[in-house]
């Protein structure tokens, strides 16, 4: 609803809120008000002695002097005690406003302010002052008549026919009003009205004339008792503060109205009432009440920026998005709030598409209040003023943080197929070809005995096998290993794995792990493929930390429920083990990051990486139905979360067992196999010692050569897995072959060796650690010869 100003009325704007005051200011101005602002009320004071104004907007909380103290030194003051007072304030409570009114205010607006709702009551009041003015000037143009025509009677004529044209001409501002103008009294009964006021109500004159027009009757029961009190505060004061209400049409329709009425100083009973017509304006109101609800209903993000970025819109959208609450942003740089100084260079062409087109949309990356990165669909659009200068920027934005994160899994998963697809067959034809390479060289080693033919074939067959072995790689990578799954605590796996790293890495990296007080779930797996998948991570960690840092493992049980499975599509609902290598490293870069699980993809040096870790671990993950997360940031560090599905049951610590004397032996003859001379030495010296008889062999040659000549007498051989020549694994064949019930107990420095596995439950009744105690041996050497 438009208002027009009356004669360039000047405004007083009372306010210690700058952004209060630059709202309104603009507002007003906007209307084409002459505004003065003061942020104090000393400085209002003196500024409507100084030059009174025409109304004053006056905010009540303010520091130092309050609004009320400033609205009663103004109407203590002569010079300005009749100009209108405005309170503007967020207090509710009647007890407050009935002070302001007490003190000579005439009305309260309640923030949060309404646009339509200070407009139509300053220019109300405004128009109520213009006219009281009027009627005071011609009062006092009739009182002068009067006193003129008493004085002589020869102009009381002249008085006479000048107090008609002035009654003519105040009929006529009555009649061009907009604003209704009643002339009634105080019980109900409308003497006059003019034709603003018939409209309103949609009554005839003639029903006016005939005496018919009552507003008490056209008043909702339910609004009687604000009348009451507008007609009590006519009496006390003689003016009375504008209220909402409604009026009945003559057609039975309620419509709403403001109104409010001033006392005829004549007659007790009588008073001129003025009634605005509020429909246009709650029907706007409804309107505007309807878009904020969609605005807030939407679940995208919907912000209005000034030029200077500044904030001046932010939608419950917005607050669910990023976090922050209305309060929290509004006037604040929306750059400083959503980006970081790293990304805003993706901005710079969206102020050149503005500035050309009016609109501007791309995907952009932000952060919320929690520091989080997200993705967005943004759009922008230049929001321009009525004279078509830019004004503000509206932006919508969607995030799309999930959708570009399974987008992501999909191209990965789908590059990671095709390339698997192409790498099995490239080993599949590099397999075939050195094949009748490895054969010839074995051939031509008997053609060619010279010393350096030798030499030559060596080389050859040492880069075959080079060769075959980064074939294998390939193989693993692009279809995985079926390897023997067994039943594994992952807890002492990672145990395993940081003893190892704390004995071989530099020790400038700080290494620890983190376990779970309560017991970890188990797992289904391989023991050496995963043995050989963390010591990958570790070494990465490792190479990532030139100048040292945290290498940190840690184990946690993690339920996958249906919306995390929605959210990364190698993942199934169900329980897993995550098992987490971080480092504190160099990070690795958005562009490259979806890139590490390639085959041949490497970042270091060359000859310092052949690019098949990290894709032969990704192949043993996906053989044990697991999947793994990267995240990462430059030059913060980087987390590897190997997902491996889990059984949600744990392995119970078995009591402690009381100390008992080693056992001994009754003459019991042993195999000792192991090319390390100092452990046969000191085995065989234990072993002597307690009541045992011992036989050595250095290889696996001699170990069968001995058992072959005394099969009859050896009752357990113990064995060493890794020894030249013939290894254990072969030696233990060729003595099942000798005695299928042979009783051996295998020895290995290394414990996850997966040979170990295929003779578990058969002739190998169990294996020893090194470095073994020498209970650890005498007790596992009385377990074996107690098994029939």
């Amino acid at each position: 609803m438009n208002f027009e100003p009356i004669e360039k009325s000047v405004i007083l704007l009372v306010d210690d809120t700058p952004i209060n005051l630059e709202v309104l200011l603009d507002l007003l101005e906007d209307s084409d008000f002459n505004v003065v602002v003061a942020e104090d009320g000393e400085s209002a004071i003196e500024m409507a002695e100084y030059a009174p104004p025409d109304l004053i907007l006056l905010d009540v909380l303010m520091p130092g002097m309050d609004g009320f103290e400033t609205c009663r030194r103004l109407k203590a003051n002569q010079t300005t005690q009749d100009i209108p007072v405005i309170f503007m304030t967020a207090l509710t409570e009647n007890v407050d406003k009935v002070k302001g009114l007490n003190l000579g205010a005439v009305d309260y607006i309640t923030k949060p302010l309404e646009h339509e709702e200070v407009l139509a009551r300053v220019n109300i009041h405004l128009r109520l002052r213009h006219l009281t003015k009027r009627l005071t000037e011609q009062n006092e143009q009739l009182q002068q008549e009067i006193s003129e025509r008493q004085r002589a009677q020869e102009e009381r004529e002249q008085a006479f026919t000048a107090l008609r044209q002035s009654e003519s001409r105040f009929r006529r501002l009555v009649e061009s009003n907009i604003i209704g103008i009643i002339c009634t009294e105080l019980n109900g009964s409308i003497t006059d009205a003019n034709d603003a006021f018939l409209q309103i109500v949609g009554y005839e004159r003639s029903e006016l004339l005939r005496g018919n027009l009552r507003w008490d009757d056209m008043t909702p029961l339910e609004y009687r008792d604000l009348d009451e009190k507008a007609i009590a505060e006519l009496i006390t004061s003689g003016v009375c503060t504008p209220y909402e209400k409604e009026f009945i049409r003559s057609d039975g329709s309620h419509i709403p109205i403001m109104i409010g009425a001033v006392l005829l100083e004549e007659s007790q009973q009588s008073a001129v009432g003025f009634v605005l017509d509020l429909s246009e304006r709650k029907i706007a109101e409804q309107k505007i009440r309807e878009q904020a609800a969609l605005l807030d209903i939407t679940t995208d993000a919907i912000l209005v920026r000034d030029l200077n970025r500044k904030i001046r819109f932010w939608n419950e959208g917005a607050e669910r998005l990023y976090g922050w609450k209305a309060q929290e942003v509004m006037g604040k740089d929306a750059h400083e709030l959503l980006y970081r100084r790293e990304t805003l260079d993706q901005l710079e062409e969206s102020w050149k598409s503005l500035a050309e087109y009016g609109t501007w949309h791309s995907e952009l990356y932000q952060f919320t209040k929690e520091g989080k990165e997200i993705i967005v669909a943004s759009r922008w659009t230049l929001v321009r003023d009525k004279n078509g200068q830019p004004k503000s920027i509206l932006t919508v934005n969607t995030d799309i943080t999930e959708k570009k994160q399974l987008e992501a899994q999909f191209l990965r998963t789908q590059r990671m197929d095709s390339l698997g697809t192409l790498a099995s067959g490239i080993a599949h034809d590099l397999n075939n070809a050195l094949t009748p390479m490895m054969m010839a060289a074995q051939l031509l080693e008997c053609k060619l005995p010279d010393e350096q033919s030798q030499q030559w074939l060596s080389i050859l067959e040492t880069n075959v096998k080079r060769a075959a072995d980064l074939v294998k790689q390939v193989l693993l990578f692009s279809r995985g290993v079926a390897g023997k799954h067994t039943p594994l605590e992952v807890g002492y796996l990672i145990k395993e794995i940081e003893k190892i790293v704390k004995q071989t890495f530099s020790r400038a990296i700080e290494i620890c792990s983190e376990l779970p007080t309560q017991n970890l779930w188990t797992i289904s797996g391989d023991l050496t493929q995963l043995h050989q998948v963390l010591m990958n991570l570790c070494v990465n960690a490792r190479d990532a930390m030139p100048d040292g840092g945290t290498l940190q493992i840690s184990a946690r049980n993690f339920w996958v429920d249906a919306h995390y499975a929605q959210m990364n599509i190698e993942a199934k609902v169900g329980p897993y083990i995550v098992i987490t290598v971080s480092d504190t490293g160099t990070g690795i870069s958005r562009e490259i990051i979806d890139r590490v699980f390639e085959p041949f993809f490497t970042t270091k040096e060359i000859g310092k990486g052949t690019g098949l870790g990290l894709s032969t671990a990704i192949g043993i993950i996906k053989s044990h139905g697991g999947f793994v997360k990267v995240l990462s940031k430059v030059g913060k560090g980087t987390q590897f979360q190997v997902y491996l599905p889990a059984t949600p049951t744990t392995k119970t610590d078995c009591p402690s067992e009381e100390h008992e004397e080693l056992p001994r032996g009754h003459g019991e003859l042993i195999l000792v196999v192991d090319d390390e001379d100092s452990i046969r030495d000191i085995t065989k010296t234990l072993l002597e010692t307690y009541g045992y008889k011992v036989l050595l062999a250095s290889d696996g040659i001699e170990a069968i050569a001995l058992y072959t000549q005394n099969k009859e007498k050896i009752s357990v051989v113990l064995i060493d897995m890794m020894m030249p020549n013939i290894d254990g694994p072969t030696t233990i064949g060729v003595l099942q072959k000798i005695n299928s019930q042979v009783k051996i107990i295998a020895i290995s420095g290394l414990v996850s060796n997966h040979k170990l596995s295929q003779f578990l439950g058969n002739s190998v009744k169990t294996f020893l650690s090194k470095p073994y105690t020498s209970d650890e041996l005498l007790r596992n050497l009385q377990l074996v010869l107690s098994i029939d």
